[in-house]
C-alpha cells in the first residue's frame, strides 16, 4: 500500500528557477529526523551548490551522518523536504480528493534518484570474495547493466585514478585500510554519480593511512566534483572546502567559507575547535 505523508513541511516548493540561475545540487529545507522519541536533525537548512566542496564538522551524535543518509535516501524524513537537481527526494505531489498530497516513491523511482549520489562510508564494505577491479565492476553490470566489457573498462579506469591500477586483482585482504577505502571510492565513482557523499571516510584509517584518500579527494574536488564530506579533517576542510558547516545538537550552528575556522563566531564552534585543533 502506498504511504501517504502530510507532515513533511511544505516540501521544496516549486523548482523554476529565472534564466541563468543555477539549481542548488542539494537544497535541504528544515529537514527533521526522528527515531522514535530520539528526535536527531531538528530542522537542518543547507544549500549546496554544483561543483563545490561543503564540509560538515561536529562533535559525536551532532547528526552529520543521519543528514547523508537522509540525502541518500537510507533513512526517511521525518518533516522539512530535500531536493537534489531541483527534484524533491524520496516524494512526489498527487492529487487526491481536489488536494496536493505527498506520496512517497516507488522503488524505481527511489533508485533512479539515487544513482545520482555516490556514497563512502566509514567502513569500506567490499564484497571480501571479489577482487579489486570486481568490487568496481559489481555494481555497473548488475544495477545499470553495463557490459562486462565496458564495466570492466570502465573500472580499471577508476581504480587507476584513485592510484590503484596495479591493484587490479588483489582481494580485500590483500590491501591496506587506505587502498580499500580508495577501491570504495573507485566503486562510487564507477556509476557516474553527479554528487558524492562522504562519511567519514578517514575515521577507521590508521593515521599514516588517512593522507592517500585525503588526495583522492583534494583530486576529485579539483576536477569539479560536486561533494558533502562529514570529517574531523581540519586540514582538509581549510584546504579544500568551499562551504564549511558546523552542526550540533541537530542543528547547523554555523556555516561559511573556510575562514570561519580561523575566525568562528559561535561559542560552541570555538570550543569544539579548541578540543580538535
Amino acid at each position: 500500500m502506498t504511504e501517504t505523508y502530510t507532515n513533511i513541511a511544505d516540501a521544496a516548493g516549486d523548482t523554476v528557477t529565472a534564466a541563468g540561475t543555477t539549481v542548488p545540487a542539494v537544497k535541504a529545507v528544515q529537514v527533521h529526523k526522528a527515531f522514535g522519541s530520539l528526535h536527531v536533525l531538528k530542522g537542518v537548512d543547507l544549500t549546496v551548490m554544483p561543483g563545490t566542496v561543503t564540509v560538515i564538522l561536529g562533535p559525536s551524535g551532532s547528526g552529520k551522518s543521519t543528514f547523508l543518509r537522509l540525502i541518500n535516501q537510507l533513512e526517511t524524513l521525518t518533516g522539512g523536504s530535500i531536493e537534489v537537481d531541483g527534484e524533491m527526494i524520496g516524494y512526489k505531489y498527487v492529487t487526491r480528493n481536489g488536494q496536493q498530497v505527498l506520496q512517497t516513491l516507488d522503488d524505481k523511482d527511489v533508485a533512479r534518484q539515487r544513482a545520482k549520489l555516490g556514497m563512502v562510508f566509514q567502513r569500506f564494505n567490499l564484497f571480501p570474495h571479489m577482487t579489486a577491479l570486481e568490487n568496481v565492476m559489481e555494481a555497473p553490470v548488475h544495477v545499470k547493466h553495463e557490459s562486462k566489457a565496458k564495466a570492466r573498462e570502465e573500472a580499471v579506469g577508476e581504480l587507476q585514478r584513485v592510484g590503484l591500477g596495479d591493484r587490479l586483482d588483489y582481494y580485500p585482504s590483500q590491501l591496506s585500510g587506505g587502498q580499500q577505502q580508495r577501491v570504495a571510492i573507485a566503486r562510487a565513482l564507477a556509476m557516474h554519480p553527479d554528487i558524492m557523499l562522504f562519511d567519514e571516510p578517514t575515521s577507521a584509517l590508521d593515521p599514516e593511512l588517512v593522507g592517500e584518500v585525503l588526495n583522492v579527494m583534494r583530486s576529485l574536488a579539483t576536477a569539479g566534483m560536486t561533494m558533502i564530506c562529514v570529517t574531523h579533517e581540519i586540514g582538509f576542510a581549510r584546504e579544500v572546502a568551499d562551504q564549511v558547516v558546523f552542526m550540533d545538537g541537530g542543528v547547523v550552528v554555523e556555516k561559511g567559507g573556510p575562514e570561519i575556522i580561523e575566525h568562528p563566531t559561535e561559542p560552541r564552534f570555538k570550543d569544539f575547535l579548541q578540543h580538535v585543533l
